[in-house]
């Protein structure tokens, strides 16, 4: 019998990783903000967060190489780049101020929204391989580890803004994810005892194994036209939720 407090989380990881999976961003404000608002301590919110995030950004990649969503070049690319950048982030991450770091992620996701909208609208050419993928690996995977997210939103929006395949992106962002959460979990995770969090954990990853086979399955057969509009809306809503919350503190 599954107990109500696990069946919440299972409920939760489903739902943060069907639109993570489909989009390519979103699960950690989704999970975390969630758990916050349930009262979950900072420290539990995030660290069963990172935990699980392991187990389903590799559920969700895998789903995406099944579904072809995946160009190898861009993957080996942002994977190698993301992983350097998140864990440089992760160790310096006290020594940099909070308030500049998340001004600079909202205007610029504001910037890469209004791009992703301006290729819907004016129907803009795609580009077969997208130049420059190393600094933006690397940027978003530092602003990830330094923001607590932000890896989705920052390598997608660009990549798409830039001309890449909507789908195509997608996939290759998330595989690589898996490989960036797994760095910046080891350097956040090694100092902290997860024995407490082994419930949130568990229905996190539980949720988000049922709902990873869907989400390269939905970035292949939405419209292209689709997914760039529902990446453009989603990283606007992160934008202000990141305005909101800076406002806040």
């Amino acid at each position: 019998m599954i107990s109500g407090d696990l069946a919440f989380y299972i409920a939760l990881g489903f739902g943060a990783q069907l639109v993570d999976g489909a989009l390519g961003m979103a699960y950690g404000l989704i999970a975390t903000s969630v758990l916050l608002a349930s009262g979950a301590p900072p420290a539990l919110s995030s660290a069963s967060v990172h935990a699980a995030e392991v187990v389903t950004t590799g559920l969700a990649g895998a789903s995406h190489v099944w579904h072809q969503n995946v160009e190898w070049r861009t993957f080996r690319r942002l994977a190698a780049a993301g992983v350097f950048g998140g864990v440089i982030g992760a160790y310096i991450l006290t020594e940099l101020p909070e308030k500049p770091v998340k001004v600079f992620v909202i205007l610029y996701l504001f910037g890469m929204a209004l791009l992703i909208l301006r290729r819907v609208i004016s129907g803009g050419a795609e580009r077969k391989h997208v130049r420059g993928t190393l600094p933006i690996g690397v940027a978003g995977g530092f602003l990830d580890a330094v923001g607590g997210g932000g890896w989705g939103p920052i390598v997608n929006s660009t990549l798409i803004a830039r001309g890449e395949t909507p789908r195509i992106s997608i996939g290759s962002v998330s595989l690589a994810e898996f490989l960036v959460t797994a760095a910046i979990s080891a350097t956040f995770v090694m100092t902290l005892d997860l024995a407490s969090y082994g419930q949130v954990v568990l229905g996190l990853i539980i949720g988000g194994a049922l709902a990873a086979p869907f989400a390269g399955w939905f970035s292949r057969v939405l419209p292209q036209k689709v997914l760039m509009s529902l990446v453009a809306l989603t990283v606007s809503a992160l934008g202000v939720y990141n305005f909101v919350q800076l406002g806040s503190t």
